[in-house]
């Protein structure tokens, strides 16, 4: 489909590789202005057996300190001999290699997001849509921490006053990050009258530490009576 002006025309089509090498240049150096980071490059991992066929491949990239996977397939009659395991495995070393300290995957519901959190990935989010009732699974892994030492712990939170309430969790939750802290979704309830968040910590000790801080008790002394309600739970993957 084609349509436009005598000068300006815009088209509809398939596959295009001038076109999608032309937005990856363009994308990247935009990318790259707004952070600084000029170090994209792409990743990959092969294994081939002695015939030289292919057994498995991860593909995946790196930029600013952040690795993420494409694709990983191991080959149907050489599944269940830890190929997966060892793709994964070697991608992360070189990822730590090239500096990064965290690295990104999703994954169908019929692929392999139990392999994922087995190997101590985090689940961030899911998409659904997919076709056959499944959902996309997202997952996000510390190159870092030690996944044995993390605190997951899931804050419910219900707000006195909502305007300030809100206003607090927005400039407390920016200290997370000082105390090793992430915040890996923040869900607001339908009416707006609270909200759930689910935080990740390197250690228990940077917990602790985020408790203890001065500034966010000042926060909260602000707002006396309006300061909102919040129930902590810690939590695990199941």
């Amino acid at each position: 489909m084609t349509t436009g002006d005598h000068e300006t025309v815009l088209r509809v089509g398939g596959e295009d590789a001038e076109l999608s090498a032309r937005l990856e240049r363009e994308l990247t150096a935009f990318n790259n202005a707004a952070t600084g980071a000029h170090d994209e490059a792409s990743l990959s991992v092969r294994v081939v057996d002695a015939d030289g066929e292919l057994v498995g491949g991860l593909t995946g990239w790196t930029w600013g300190g952040r690795a993420g996977i494409n694709m990983l397939w191991v080959r149907a009659d050489r599944r269940h001999e830890g190929w997966g395991g060892r793709l994964l495995r070697a991608t992360e070393e070189e990822a730590r290699r090239r500096g990064c300290t965290e690295v990104s995957v999703s994954s169908l519901s019929f692929q392999a997001p139990g392999f994922y959190r087995r190997h101590g990935y985090t689940d961030t989010g899911i998409r659904d849509g997919i076709p056959g009732g499944h959902v996309d699974h997202h997952f996000w892994k510390s190159l870092v921490d030690d996944p044995a030492g993390v605190v997951r712990l899931v804050a419910l939170v219900e707000f006195g006053a909502v305007e300030p309430g809100r206003r607090y969790e927005d400039s407390v939750l920016t200290l997370l990050g000082r105390h090793g802290g992430r915040l890996e979704r923040r869900l607001r309830t339908g009416d707006g009258s609270g909200e759930v968040h689910v935080i990740r910590f390197a250690g228990r000790a940077g917990y602790e530490s985020f408790l203890a801080d001065p500034e966010r008790a000042a926060l909260r002394a602000t707002l006396g009576d309006d300061a909102p309600r919040t129930r902590v739970l810690e939590v695990t993957d199941v």
